[in-house]
Formats: C-alpha cells, structure tokens, sequence
C-alpha cells in the first residue's frame, strides 16, 4: 500500500470534517517512533496529542490491557463492576491535588470529563452559568465546543452554542494581555453580564492546549481560587492535556499550591486506551443522583488495566523528573536557535510541555505561514511536530517522555535544520 493510495480511499469514505495534520498512514509504532504503511520512520513528537506520554506500546502497559483482555473486555461497570475501576479511582483520589475527601467517576473522553464536571457543578450548586477563558479548549461536544475560546474550526458553523456560559481573558505576556487584565475581564463580567450567585463553575486549563500552551499564572490560579471560595463557585481545572507526568508534576495544578474542587483528565491517563476522569470534592461528587452520572463505555475494564500501568509506570521511571529535564534541554535548543532565527517571539512551557511562537521580525504579528513551514520541513526530515495556537502560529513539542535519548538528540537536529529551510522560504 502507498500513503497516497489509501488517502484517496480516506477522501472518498470519511467525512471532511474530521482533520488532517498529515498525510501519514501508521502500520506500527513503538516509544517515540512510527513507521507508516511504506515503511518510512519518524520521530514522533505529537504523541497522539499528549496521549501516550509512557510512549507507544510501553511493554508494561501491553501486558495490563492483554492480560485484561483474557478475562473481559466489557461488562458496564453499572450492571457488573469490577474491582481495578475502584482501584484505580483510589488511587486518583490520592493523587490529584486536594486535601479534602475526594471521589472520582470515569468516562471514555477528555469532553466527556468536561461535561459531567459542568453536569456535577450545576447539580451541586443549584446554579448554570459557567466561566472559561479565550483560547481555551475543552472539546467538541456542544458544552465542550461553548467553553471553547475559539471560534475556527471548532464553532464556525455549528449554530447557537449553549447558553450561560461566558469567556474572559487568558494572560499571554507576549500579547500584552497580563493577569491584572484577566481579572479585570472577571470584574466586569459580573458587573455586566452575569451575577456570580448564578455561577456554577469557572474551568481553566492551567496550560491552554490548543490555546498555544499559555501557562496559566500562578496568580492568577490564586486568584480564580479566591473567588471561588468568596462566590460559592466550583472550580474546575481541566487537566486533559497537561496531566500524567507532562508538565513534570503528576498533575499541573500542583505547581501552584492550591487545588481545584473538581479536575477532568483524559489523554495521558490511559497510554493509549480511551478512558477519562473527573475526582474532586467528595461533596461535589456525591451531590448526584444514582444514575446521573456514568454511560456505557465509561471506565472501560482495557482503559482502566491501562490506566492502573500508565501510573505504575510514571512512578517507577520517574517521569516527572524526565518531563524537567527533557523540556529544560528543548528550550535550550530553542534558545540556541534566536540568535538565527528572529522570528521567535517566545518560548515557554513548564515540564515537557514546551511551546516555540513564531512572529514576524521586528513586530509581534503572528506568522502562521512560517510555522507551517518549519512543520512541513522537520516531517520532510523524519520528525512530526504539531502546531496550536488562535493564529496557528505556534509549534507544541509533546514527544514521550520515554524518549530514548539516541532519538531525542536526533530530533534535536532535525528541528534545527527545519527552522533553517524553513527561513529560506
């Protein structure tokens, strides 16, 4: 088969709407490479969008979800639940940040984790409205695609979004926007637009994703926690992206020192298998009726053996400790790489969750087209690399963080030459 063959196929029997970053046809994949369907290798540096953080086919991981498999794949934990489910929300509850009780309940994806927070939010507060910030992205169900702060691709053309919900501005120090302003932002929506006895929830993701990979100040978190606890609100962190290991902290929320009352994880949590979460106060949790919360796939018995090895994992290799280190040496490169290259306007990023945002010389006007290029040029070169950002101006490196070290210096020279062709048009 050839890549091109298959694609013609692709255009033919799937919908337009679901995207395409390339034009890669994966047959196998393991750690931080891939091999497509000729035969070609690449460096992976998208890890399925923070997916597979313990890397491809972490041999740990397989032999949970095989061994699961020759008991069963599938019995709905609401009709016949199984033991490694509430073990695996015991140990969640431990882990995410918190010192009160905490519960959890598991799902299939990161919107779904996003839904029933809002869901838990409103039920516990007897409020709707609900508070996110612009840039942030919370997926792409209709309450996911509302809490989004973007607008293309993810609303254009979908119609009215859900009521009550509303956005004010994320800090972005290289645009200008600072944490006083965000604030500000709050102030006069509840001046305006919306009483905070109505609010049920404010949710931030405390490094936008898709947003461009915005860290989210830490007072600013203070502060959204401040008023949370003046206003009776929940307060949601939506740990999707940058939980599991990747920010070099279990969870991201924890370089903060407060915690959230309710945190959504996805992604990262399964290494691979689809699973979702959402633990918070117990309270909160618990304010639901029997059968308000849950669905059919949720906490698959394959996702949950997954997820029970992907913390085995990040414990007994110490990847929170390998996220520093690894994104301490990217943004080195990255800073070696200014003195040629004046069109990076910022690196930033904690852990292994770095960022690079390309500007044009001398201004601060986005540069999406010399973005695309340095993508286009490094998967010339062998190495898939993801853009993200409002103007698409942003390149996000989200390599395993079981990268062997042969293939990260490897990719470390692939992404220098990228940058090079890249400004030679």
């Amino acid at each position: 088969m050839k890549n091109a063959e298959v694609a013609k196929r692709r255009d033919d029997a799937v919908s337009r709407g679901v995207g395409m970053t390339t034009q890669i046809y994966a047959d196998r994949a393991l750690n931080a490479e891939v091999w497509d369907i000729e035969g070609n290798r690449y460096i992976d540096f998208a890890a399925g969008i923070a997916v597979v953080n313990t890397g491809h086919c972490h041999p740990k991981i397989m032999a949970a979800v095989a061994e699961q498999m020759g008991r069963f794949t599938h019995t709905c934990h609401q009709v016949l639940p199984y033991e490694n489910y509430i073990r695996l929300a015991e140990r969640l509850n431990e882990k995410v940040p918190g010192g009160w009780k905490k519960k959890t309940i598991f799902a299939t994806t990161g919107a779904e984790a996003v839904e029933n927070a809002v869901k838990i939010a409103r039920i516990a507060t007897g409020r709707n409205a609900v508070v996110a910030f612009g840039g942030a992205f919370h997926g792409r169900t209709f309450m996911g695609m509302t809490l989004t702060g973007k607008v293309e691709p993810y609303k254009k053309g979908f119609g009215a979004m859900m009521p009550d919900v509303f956005h004010v501005p994320f800090p972005q120090d290289v645009h200008g926007i600072s944490t006083a302003q965000a604030l500000e932002g709050i102030t006069k929506l509840f001046k305006a637009d919306v009483d905070p006895a109505r609010v049920a929830a404010i949710i931030l993701e405390p490094v936008q994703g898709e947003g461009g990979f915005y860290p989210a100040p830490t007072d600013l978190v203070k502060a959204i926690r401040k008023l949370c606890d003046d206003h009776g609100i929940v307060m949601i962190a939506d740990e999707v992206q940058t939980g599991f290991a990747r920010t070099g902290t279990l969870f991201a929320m924890e370089a903060h020192g407060v915690a959230a009352d309710l945190t959504c994880m996805a992604k990262g949590l399964g290494g691979g298998l689809p699973i979702s979460a959402v633990t918070g106060r117990a309270d909160l949790m618990d304010a639901s009726q029997p059968g308000g919360l849950g669905g059919t796939y949720a906490g698959n018995p394959l996702g949950v053996a997954a997820a029970n090895a992907v913390l085995d994992v990040i414990e007994e290799e110490d990847l929170c400790a390998r996220a520093n280190e690894l994104g301490s040496r990217l943004k080195q490169k990255l800073e070696a790489l200014r003195a040629t290259t004046p069109e990076i306007m910022d690196i930033r990023g904690p852990g292994f969750m770095v960022a690079v945002e390309f500007g044009e010389p001398g201004s601060k006007e986005p540069d999406a087209g010399f973005t695309g290029r340095v993508r286009v040029e490094a998967l010339k070169r062998g190495l898939i690399l993801l853009t993200c950002g409002v103007y698409g101006n942003v390149i996000r490196f989200l390599a395993p963080l079981t990268i062997p070290e042969a293939h990260f210096a490897e990719a470390m020279g692939i992404l220098e030459e990228a940058v090079a062709a890249a400004r030679q048009g």
